[in-house]
């Protein structure tokens, strides 16, 4: 079975090609500028074969015609023709409260995303695009399913949840702590557990998926009971871009005396802060280069980033009444062992030991342990996967929806599935 794995943006459309008798990426690529001048489109097979284009595409329809051009092209396809795809997968981030599992797309989720908009409005009005368009091109006989960021996280009480605010505007608004980065939460904690040789209902875990976008979840006993980012992944400690946590009068107190938008602020809160804020550099690596060179400002920014993840490890250490293993993914989690051992050396009082060599050697893809032999929390480097996770659900999805034999597939019970 080959399922095709889509994750849109407002102006971007990211895919994989995933077999899922073996689970290998088959094929991948990206449409950037979607709808804007200047559009580009890449595509990768597994064994190398390339095709990159500037292409302007008005719309995420002619986004997924170049898509299915590419897959079926005779120089880097892989497919002969599009019956070959079996299912397709689709990550939407919002799921709110509705959504706690992911599901076969038909009128009533698409209706249900759609109404989730106000909560996500830059995330999921565009996916819901990128579904309708996938559908236009595939036609309906081809089942889609979708898979949601905040899943993973609906099994936080609601002593975690909530904020402490006029209680009418959770009823009215449902403003509440969600969470993201779900997929790979669920992926790396899963993973963990099969490399402790542990069921996972057995484990205190805290996954920190650290990256441009970052956020950190406790997992006790199997299931979320906190996670850093809220209502917005604007929530948690600061990243590449976004200024994490504050005082909420900070916003109202630049907004006064520069004269701000509520838009305008929540660009500098977005687009303008964390590491860009304070060292002046987005990206890690630019941050770490100017750190070597003395820089004051890349000093402090590593400074507070380390000490703001150490703090919240803490925090969930102390919810969960312990932790068992700790596990670093994404982009920086994977690749920058001078953080996890910063970080790492502020959680001495777990008995957490970091056996420095391993640590060195987990990067650039690789997985194992980083803990010391004689460490009371296991540390480990998991590279995150969220796209196989969707391409998974999807795949349970559909088994199920063929095992049903229905010939009307939306009449299928969705709690069923």
């Amino acid at each position: 079975m080959k399922i095709l794995v889509i994750n849109a943006g407002s102006s971007s459309l990211k895919y994989q090609l995933i077999d899922m008798d073996t689970e290998a990426m088959i094929a991948k690529g990206n449409c950037e500028r979607i709808g804007i001048e200047g559009g580009t489109f890449s595509h990768k097979t597994s064994d190398g074969r390339k095709k990159e284009m500037k292409v302007n595409m008005a719309n995420h329809t002619d986004a997924f015609k170049l898509v299915t051009a590419a897959l079926t092209d005779k120089e880097v396809g892989v497919i002969k023709n599009l019956s070959e795809v079996a299912a397709i997968g689709h990550r939407v981030v919002q799921g709110g409260s509705i959504f706690k599992k992911s599901l076969y797309i038909n009128d009533e989720v698409i209706e249900g995303i759609r109404s989730l908009i106000p909560l996500a409005p830059l995330h999921n009005g565009p996916e819901l695009q990128g579904i309708l368009a996938c559908r236009e091109v595939f036609g309906k006989d081809v089942p889609e399913c979708v898979s949601f960021d905040t899943s993973f996280h609906s099994t936080m009480p609601q002593k975690a949840y909530m904020y402490a605010i006029p209680y009418e505007y959770y009823e009215k608004y449902k403003i509440r702590r969600y969470g993201f980065h779900g997929t790979s939460h669920r992926y790396v904690s899963n993973r963990c557990a099969h490399l402790m040789h542990q069921p996972l209902e057995d484990i205190n875990m805290i996954t920190c998926h650290i990256g441009n976008g970052s956020s950190i979840a406790a997992i006790k006993g199997g299931q979320v009971i906190d996670t850093s980012m809220g209502l917005t992944p604007l929530d948690g400690f600061m990243m590449g871009t976004r200024s994490g946590s504050l005082d909420p009068s900070i916003v109202t107190f630049i907004m006064e005396k520069e004269g701000l938008t509520s838009a305008q602020m929540d660009e500098i809160l977005n687009k303008k802060s964390g590491l860009l804020g304070i060292a002046g550099y987005s990206d890690d690596r630019d941050v770490t280069k100017a750190e070597i060179e003395g820089d004051p400002r890349a000093i402090l920014a590593h400074e507070m980033l380390y000490y703001q993840i150490t703090k919240q490890i803490g925090a969930y250490a102390a919810a969960m009444n312990g932790v068992d293993a700790i596990v670093f993914t994404a982009g920086l989690g994977e690749n920058q062992a001078h953080m996890r051992y910063a970080i790492c050396r502020g959680l001495k009082y777990l008995g957490l030991r970091v056996d420095a060599e391993q640590n060195d050697k987990m990067v650039s893809g690789a997985e194992g342990k980083i803990s010391a032999f004689d460490s009371k929390v296991s540390v480990y480097v998991i590279p995150t996967n969220e796209e196989l996770v969707i391409a998974r659900d999807t795949k349970e999805i559909v088994e199920k929806l063929n095992y049903a034999s229905t010939e009307d597939k939306t009449v299928v019970d969705l709690e069923d599935i």
